[in-house]
Parts: C-alpha cells; structure tokens; sequence
C-alpha cells in the first residue's frame, strides 16, 4: 500500500507544474492574499488562438519549424552517421560534430547572422530553419553515431552477401533495427528546436514568433495569464511526442 501512495505522491509532484498552468491560464483577476482566482474562463483561449495575440500563428510557426528541423536533422544525421562508420577514421571526424558547441547558441547566432544578412534569410522562415540545422545536425549525427555498431554493419553486409538488393537491406535490415534510434534521435532534434529561444530571435530577428519567443514577451509585459497559455502550448507537442516516443520503443522490442 505504501509504495502505490508514494508513486500516486511523486505523479501528482510531477503533475502540479502543468495542472498550475492550465488553471492560471483560464484564471481571471488572481490577486493576493486570494486562495483562488476570482472567476474562471476560457474566452481568453478563443481570442489568444484566434485573433489577440497571434498564439495560433506561433503554434504553427513553432510546429512547422521543429517538425521540419527534427526530421531533416534526424535523416541527414543518420545519413551522416553510415558514412562515418564505413571510414577508417571515422571517429575523428566525428569529434568535428562537437565544434557547434563551443560557443552558446546565441554567440553561433551573432557569428552567423551576417551572411543570414547577405543571403536575405534574415527574418524569415526559412533562415530559422536553417540556423537551426546548424545545432540540431551535429547532435543528431553525434547521437546517431552511437547506433551506428560493427554488429549492424555485419547484419547489412550478411544480407547484401545473401543476394537481397540494397533497399532490401534497408527495409528488412537497417530499418527493422533502426526505428527505435529514429525515433530516438528525432524526439531529441525537435525538443533542442521546439525550445530554442536565442538563435531563433537574433536570426528570425523578432519577425518569426514562435511560442518561446511568445512565453518571454508575455513575462516581460507582466501577463501572466496569457503566459500561462504560451507555456501551456509549449509542454503539449513534447509530452504527446514522448508519450508515442515511449509506444514506439516498446512496440520495437
């Protein structure tokens, strides 16, 4: 009986963050020495979503950018990742994938905006996507590496010497041990772009507002409601993501 009362204590320990941000976010007129909020409504969600403060448009635009930045990270970085492994020194061009991180994502930003300038990715889109390539990437090629074993090699090369052809090597072969890892690599390539804030606003330059960008000006205007709401949106994508994360790696067990 103790042990399920202290896993039903530790659930809800882990639980209040996100149950204090939906109840904040519907709250109106929260003020001290209050226990509660003086009244309760979802209106501001229809106006935030719909029109107010753009909250949908940041949904989408953040959707948009960490779908995209974690997929192409993920392909290209296991892409990346076969190559090394088939090199005699592979391992030491891999040690080239850490060089990102020598600096903070904002100094890689302040680095890399003046070419962003000159090639008119400034401010848009698509220059957040790529800014983004330039961390996500690395990490995915380093994470993928390590799935990357002499054991999956010898699998690929025993059924290419069995006579099946190379896409059949992939399907029946690397895929059947690689969709645990892809899945993997690519819940770790969104979430770095999902919350990236700093690289996003020097690059995007204010004019692509994704949700972090949104919970930061909401605090700094002291609304605290409405960043409820930002920072409501922001955990849902990630928990949903770890949730089918977590289905797929038992389903490939």
């Amino acid at each position: 009986m103790k042990p399920r009362l202290g896993s039903a204590l530790l659930f809800l320990l882990a639980l209040f963050p996100f149950a204090f941000l939906l109840l904040l976010s519907v709250s109106q007129r929260w003020v001290y020495p209050d226990l509660l909020p003086a009244g309760w409504s979802l209106r501001p969600w229809g106006d935030a979503l719909g029109r107010g403060d753009d909250l949908g448009v940041a949904l989408l635009t953040s959707l948009l950018i960490a779908l995209t930045v974690g997929a192409v990270g993920t392909l290209l970085g296991f892409a990346t990742a076969r190559r090394l492994s088939l090199l005699p020194r592979g391992r030491r061009w891999l040690r080239l994938a850490y060089l990102p991180y020598v600096f903070a994502p904002v100094l890689l930003a302040a680095c890399l905006q003046f070419y962003f300038l000159r090639l008119g990715l400034s401010g848009r889109v698509a220059g957040v996507l790529l800014a983004q390539l330039f961390i996500v990437y690395p990490y995915a090629v380093i994470l993928a590496s390590s799935f990357y074993t002499s054991r999956l090699r010898d699998m690929e090369d025993l059924a290419g010497t069995l006579g099946a052809t190379p896409v059949e090597v992939a399907r029946t072969v690397s895929w059947y041990l690689l969709r645990g890892p892809l899945a993997i690599v690519f819940f770790q390539s969104f979430l770095i772009s999902w919350f990236e804030y700093g690289l996003t606003l020097l690059i995007g330059v204010g004019k692509v507002a994704t949700l972090p960008l949104k919970v930061f000006q909401f605090v700094n205007e002291a609304n605290i409601f409405y960043a409820a709401m930002a920072a409501s949106l922001l955990v849902v994508p990630p928990v949903l993501l770890l949730w089918i994360n977590k289905r797929l790696l038992f389903v490939t067990r």
